[in-house]
């Protein structure tokens, strides 16, 4: 066998198997990923927080949620949990994006809930010593293009009661 035969095969292996650590690495993403959506409909706190790095970040639908994991998305889990039930969306369609490093991952996803529809979810996740770890999860409601002059006028009316109601006297 020449050198350029063991060159080739050498090449051929190592380009095999980078393609299947992409394709554990795509499993593992989309099974944290999972895991974190059953952990929240099981109200299972430990298990929800722990898929999120602790400099993490959840971003809610109302435009003040922002919320760091420490303290205040802990808190909030926790208040919600409690009763051992939390929230219920079952990804339906995922897209999942490795960086060239494999230590960053982005992903897009549209989520069900029987109770309230269609969302969609957005997040970063980063390469820890233990595993993928989302550090970066934002949801938003899903609005049909055809609704949205309707869903301004909705928006602007709350937002004016709002600050109506907060004015001072």
């Amino acid at each position: 066998m020449t050198i350029r035969h063991l060159l080739f095969l050498l090449l051929l292996f190592s380009m095999t198997a980078a393609a299947d650590n992409g394709e554990s690495d795509l499993e593992a993403i989309g099974w944290v990923i999972d895991d974190f959506h059953d952990a929240a409909a099981h109200g299972d706190k430990a298990r929800y927080l722990d898929h999120l790095t602790e400099d993490a970040v959840f971003m809610g639908t109302d435009e003040w949620e922002r919320w760091p994991k420490h303290p205040n998305f802990s808190d909030y889990v926790d208040s919600r949990f409690k009763d051992g039930s939390g929230w219920n969306y079952k990804s339906v369609k995922r897209t999942i994006r490795i960086s060239e490093s494999a230590s960053i991952a982005w992903f897009d996803e549209v989520l069900f809930s029987e109770r309230n529809g269609r969302f969609r979810g957005t997040g970063v996740l980063t390469l820890q010593d233990d595993g993928w770890k989302i550090a970066h999860y934002a949801m938003s409601f899903l609005i049909l293009n055809e609704n949205w002059n309707e869903i301004i006028d909705l928006t602007r009316k709350t937002k004016d009661q709002v600050e109506n109601s907060q004015a001072p006297e």
